[in-house]
């Protein structure tokens, strides 16, 4: 490997150690917190739940009048439903009909489920072994006791959330403010969907998957730009209105050794960027750091992609993604990675992290990874007819037919 080149964990590692989150706040309905960040740690105003309450639909008594060589016998002296506790109190030889969420009587610990229960008329009995002192009986406070964390600040609010925060008795929680992106594509080449195709050019389809892929974090605030065309002055004009409006900016195209020479020149005019080889393939290519305007004091992360289609999703998911949870303010979500089986011969040469298109499906209980046909980082119908990305490790060699392979699945991911 080329003594210039970093691999793909020494990039990651580096570019997440130059990030600042943000800061800014703002206080949502816990209707519209899903996906978003959560700025404080926030504790338990109350006991979840707040009584003693029965798991199951059964019987409540004392654990005390269980007869551990005989059949015990109880009397039911009343019912207990979910909102309508049992006013009364339940002395030795009784029990109370419940029903699962309603409050424990007065003097009860147990319940017995009441397929366990032989009724005749207002009599129950059961036998030895049948039930055990403080079955079936949720303790108040037993989820949440008041004033203990319910949920840490950074976490990035998924549905069980919202259910947590309302359980709480609260409608209304502060969040990270959005974090703004701003994203354009580089080249003379594309054009944008609905202009005439003029020969030599193609439709931009980095814009869409970036669209696509930066949607998917719903913390963030989207400012499409369009195409940018291959000059200094339209480049410049670009990222100074980006760092206006944009917390990160994240372009494709242009980033190549010995391509447009003057992009290189732009971006370390506007700020510190560093333009990285990465051991890897596809994404070779690529320009991390921070641009500025020195007339009003804005500035942004910038991650400069290679213009490649595939390369444009693989550096996302490499190194763009979890800085964007960082940036925001954010616990990183875990990246699902499988152990897949393959079912061909993959050519690998060690000294690069290699990411291959494939099709995951699960023969015979087990999860088989098929490649998605030729793997050029300029073929982007490869990506879409594949379930995931094989990660094929720095210093791994060619890989036969029936290895393990880790597999990055795009559920849950795209």
């Amino acid at each position: 490997m080329e003594t210039d080149f970093q691999t793909v964990e020494e990039a990651r590692i580096k570019i997440l150690s130059l990030l600042k989150p943000i800061t800014g706040t703002r206080t949502v309905a816990i209707r519209d917190a899903l996906d978003q960040v959560l700025a404080a740690d926030l504790l338990s105003p109350i006991n979840v739940p707040a009584h003693d309450n029965s798991a199951m639909d059964g019987y409540a008594f004392n654990s005390n009048c269980i007869q551990n060589a005989d059949i015990t016998q109880l009397k039911m002296i009343g019912t207990a439903y979910a909102g309508k506790a049992f006013n009364g109190s339940c002395a030795h030889g009784e029990c109370v009909r419940i029903m699962t969420g309603a409050v424990m009587p007065q003097n009860c610990d147990t319940v017995l489920v009441q397929e366990n229960a032989t009724v005749s008329g207002d009599h129950i009995s059961f036998p030895p072994g049948a039930v055990k002192a403080g079955d079936n009986r949720r303790l108040a406070g037993e989820d949440l006791t008041i004033g203990k964390p319910a949920l840490p600040a950074g976490k990035v609010l998924r549905p069980a959330d919202l259910g947590l925060l309302a359980s709480l008795g609260i409608a209304e929680i502060s969040v990270r403010r959005k974090l703004r992106v701003a994203f354009f594509s580089t080249g003379d080449e594309l054009r944008s969907l609905g202009q005439p195709l003029d020969e030599g050019c193609v439709y931009d389809s980095n814009r869409y998957t970036l669209y696509g892929m930066l949607t998917r974090l719903r913390f963030i605030e989207l400012l499409d730009m369009g195409v940018v065309h291959d000059s200094p002055k339209a480049l410049e004009q670009a990222m100074l209105q980006a760092m206006e409006q944009a917390d990160v900016i994240v372009t494709s195209g242009g980033v190549s050794v010995g391509e447009a020479d003057y992009t290189k020149h732009v971006m370390e005019k506007l700020g510190s960027v560093n333009f990285w080889k990465i051991a890897m393939r596809p994404g070779r290519p690529m320009a991390f750091g921070q641009v500025h305007n020195k007339a009003d004091g804005d500035s942004a992360y910038l991650f400069g992609l290679p213009g490649n289609p595939v390369a444009v999703m693989v550096t996302f998911y490499a190194f763009v993604r979890d800085a964007l949870f960082k940036l925001a303010n954010a616990n990183p979500l875990p990246v699902p990675m499988l152990n897949a089986k393959l079912v061909q011969n993959v050519r690998k040469r060690p000294g690069r992290t290699e990411y291959q298109r494939a099709r995951l499906v699960m023969e015979d209980g087990v999860l088989v990874a098929h490649l998605t046909g030729s793997q050029g980082s300029g073929i982007l119908r490869s990506m879409s007819e594949s379930d995931g990305l094989l990660v094929l490790d720095h210093e791994q060699g060619d890989l036969k037919a029936g290895d393990t392979v880790l597999a990055l699945p795009f559920e849950g991911l795209i």
